[in-house]
């Protein structure tokens, strides 16, 4: 048995679903939910992250919220924190690269935001010896000060969708087709969160919004404001949501979302701005939104790209320069992923960030 099943079933109960829901389902149900289910990562799996590709991106990040730890006056101790931290390489790297920043490894406390048992697995596995702990959501971290990373954790958060019409929207919803998922369009009806997208917006636009990412947002943004820390948030997304981005991706290629549901990564562009508007509203500043290989190249990519490669040459050498590319060229990670900091309003924006 799959989720095909249950989910029309569910439809035949219930009538359309909200793609927020079918996402939720899909990546999460606790039997045949894409995520609880496997290791997604890598060359074998459906996609791979920029963690994956080369150890620098993690040495860089970690450097980054080392010296904001510096800047903010070495509060300790302190929450060292990923949301979605994949295969924990990430954190691998952030924690080999700040290994030499005086007192920093000593006052953090490693904690792991995952729900998917598979992944905690892995996790455990490359960060032993770290101690982590691992917890279901921000929530239940501890009231400490947060120095936090989330990469490519926002793009998987439940979206609804909603197709401007007059001066109201429609919901973009998933029903039953003879025995097939298809999408279709509910009533007209206002929608208050999207008042502010009336004047950019035309007949017949569509506009996505994270159910979720405003409540995981406000929860970071508060514990930074009262507590001090930094957050860097790295996404593929743009300022503000515009058009249909929400897709699936298996073996590293994109197919339909609504066919063999719970065997694809379901991805949506990130709304940046919605995470701003989220982080201000609890307390918090954040730094102007950069393309992922602008914020790299000012900490120094470059330079730690020609010191991997000195002395190696053949395959070893390509290796490098492939992965410097992917990471930070425009038509590569360069410029569809975005970051952005959060810190606290009497702090200064996170290194290879501007305010």
């Amino acid at each position: 048995m799959n989720l095909l099943p249950l989910l029309l079933e569910r439809i035949a109960q219930d009538g359309p679903m909200s793609v927020a829901d079918y996402m939720a389902t899909c990546l999460m149900h606790p039997q045949y939910g894409y995520y609880s289910t496997r290791d997604p990562l890598g060359a074998d799996g459906d996609f791979i992250t920029a963690p994956e590709i080369s150890q620098m991106f993690g040495e860089l990040v970690g450097l980054s919220l080392a010296q904001s730890w510096l800047d903010q006056g070495r509060l300790s101790p302190f929450c060292l924190a990923e949301l979605g931290p994949g295969r924990g390489t990430l954190m691998a790297d952030i924690l080999r690269a700040t290994r030499s920043v005086p007192g920093f490894a000593e006052a953090a406390e490693i904690l792991l935001v995952e729900v998917s048992p598979a992944l905690r697995a892995v996790q455990a596995d490359v960060l032993k010896g770290y101690a982590p702990r691992w917890m279901d959501s921000v929530e239940t971290l501890p009231d400490l000060p947060l120095f936090l990373v989330a990469n490519e954790f926002f793009d998987v958060l439940p979206i609804r969708q909603f197709l401007r019409s007059g001066d109201g929207w429609r919901e973009r919803l998933i029903g039953n087709r003879d025995g097939s998922l298809t999408f279709g369009l509910g009533a007209q009806a206002p929608q208050p969160a999207l008042d502010h997208r009336i004047e950019d917006t035309t007949e017949g636009d569509l506009v996505e919004i994270s159910t979720m990412s405003p409540a995981i947002i406000g929860h970071v943004a508060r514990r930074i404001a009262t507590r001090g820390g930094t957050a860097l948030l790295v996404d593929y997304g743009d300022w503000r949501s515009l058009g249909d981005t929400f897709q699936a991706l298996r073996g590293h290629e994109k197919v339909d979302p609504l066919t063999d549901p719970g065997n694809a990564d379901l991805t949506a562009h990130v709304d940046f701005e919605l995470l701003a508007q989220a982080a201000r509203a609890a307390g918090a500043a954040h730094s102007r939104l950069a393309p992922q290989g602008v914020f790299l190249e000012r900490l120094g990519i470059t330079a730690r790209a020609q010191k991997l490669a000195s002395g190696l040459e053949g395959a070893a050498l390509d290796k490098v320069i492939r992965a410097h590319r992917r990471l930070t060229h425009p038509g590569e990670m360069g410029q569809l992923f975005k970051v952005l900091g959060l810190f606290p309003a009497s702090a200064s924006p996170p290194p290879g960030l501007e305010p």
